[in-house]
């Protein structure tokens, strides 16, 4: 079977997209604007560089060289023990398990691009309660555009690595970064402008805690879109004679910068027409409406471009989540991509429609249980333990397990002097730091 394969540019492009989601603008702006701006960035920029670094280019390395679908290429790879490596491969399930959740909060986005056309609310307690009355006893809307998301993945999986997900990324991508750029550019004219900068810029270090880097390194792997097979499956589609590292450095960078460039814009809003940035999850669904309010017509034309440019990211981004389990069912089991995109889809609409209603009132006590409700379960799971533990195997795999020989032979040439660096990193420095965010995120420290 001819395995299709991205262009550069498409690799390059489908890569930042996964990589590029709401963790960049939903989430990370909120978690700065919780451990006091700079000094979290500082971290979080560390982290990104000492370990996501890394680790991309390992995912990417396994991918390259395996040419399969994530179960398929750790069995082959690995030189012993074929039966039980095949397992790493199965951290592709966080992707899947991650849309389940995922799918829903792209429906809010939906919902807020149609509202922010023809009203927005006055303040951040009007915003607070329409976002709860949507969250709480608006389930049908919240279906519906859950309903829309899963046809638009779903869709674009059935056509494939080029058809589908490189020509939408083609598309996706630079609009994104479109949009955010002019919102950026329209910031940098108000005088909040300058507090946004010192805010993300200069340390607090006060609100530091040693749970900070904890939270540094998960985000780092969420918004790298790390530990859940879709670097490593987008790789396998790589053009032969790659450059791992150059390919990683831009997905990272074009990552981390619109993370930065995200958050300078929406503290710069919030700066100037709100009342800061420690808003916590509801920044973007609560603070952020309130505060485009302000800007009179202008506002609801931003709003508009804003939760668009949030839309593509999710898209981007979740397209890339349930694709390795796609190619999976094609590899192993000889599925035709339309039967593998569609089960994968009815598997997290459904589940993601539990989800749902574990937030809506006469619902949600029958789906919450442990002080957490479904949806939250689903993330907490994901987030500190499939995603850290896929990380953890993925270093140790690459660093003990495959031959040095053979992992020599293609990055040493690309990373030359810094080889012995990333190698020693990818032993030592990751699995402790990945070790110690997995017990620290599960609470047992």
């Amino acid at each position: 079977m001819k395995i299709a394969r991205f262009s550069r540019v498409g690799f390059i492009l489908a890569a930042a997209g996964s990589a590029v989601g709401l963790g960049n603008i939903w989430k990370f702006p909120y978690i700065a604007g919780e451990y006091g701006g700079g000094a979290f960035v500082l971290i979080y920029l560390f982290t990104v560089l000492l370990i996501g670094f890394s680790i991309m280019i390992a995912e990417m390395l396994i991918g390259y060289l395996g040419r399969r679908d994530t179960v398929t290429s750790f069995e082959e790879l690995s030189p012993r023990h074929k039966h039980l490596w095949k397992f790493a491969g199965f951290q592709s399930l966080a992707g899947l398990f991650i849309m389940i959740f995922y799918s829903v909060v792209i429906g809010w986005i939906f919902n807020y691009i149609v509202t922010s056309l023809s009203s927005l609310p006055s303040n951040v307690q009007e915003a607070e309660v329409i976002f709860n009355a949507m969250l709480h006893t608006d389930a049908l809307t919240q279906l519906f555009y859950h309903t829309i998301a899963f046809v638009w993945i779903t869709y674009v999986l059935t056509k494939g690595v080029k058809g589908g997900i490189e020509k939408m990324n083609f598309v996706l991508m630079p609009t994104l970064m479109l949009i955010l750029g002019g919102l950026f550019l329209y910031a940098t004219t108000l005088d909040a402008f300058s507090q946004a900068v010192e805010f993300m810029f200069y340390p607090d270090w006060s609100k530091i805690n040693s749970n900070a880097f904890v939270v540094a390194v998960g985000h780092a792997f969420f918004t790298l879109s790390l530990g859940m097979g879709a670097i490593m499956t987008y790789s396998a589609s790589m053009q032969k004679n790659s450059n791992l590292v150059k390919n990683a450095f831009w997905v990272v960078f074009l990552d981390t910068s619109i993370a930065i460039v995200a958050g300078l814009m929406l503290f710069t809003f919030l700066y100037q027409y709100g009342s800061g940035p420690a808003q916590g999850p509801g920044l973007v669904f609560i603070s952020l409406p309130a505060a485009f309010y302000e800007m009179g017509i202008l506002g609801n034309v931003f709003a508009v471009l804003f939760f668009l440019a949030l839309a593509f990211a999710g898209l981007t981004s979740a397209v890339s989540l349930v694709e390795p389990m796609v190619q999976y069912f094609i590899d192993r089991f000889s599925w035709s991509r339309l039967k593998s995109s569609i089960y994968m889809g009815l598997f997290f609409y459904l589940v993601g429609v539990a989800a749902l209603l574990s937030n809506v009132d006469g619902y949600k006590e029958a789906l919450t249980w442990g002080g957490k409700n479904f949806f939250d379960w689903v993330d907490y799971v994901t987030a500190a333990i499939m995603l850290p533990v896929g990380g953890l195997l993925m270093a140790i795999f690459v660093g003990f397990v495959m031959e040095k020989s053979r992992v020599e032979s293609v990055m040493r040439p690309q990373l030359g002097w810094a080889f012995d660096a990333w190698y020693f990193s990818l032993r030592y420095v990751t699995p402790v730091a990945m070790f110690v965010v997995i017990i620290s995120l599960m609470g047992i420290i």
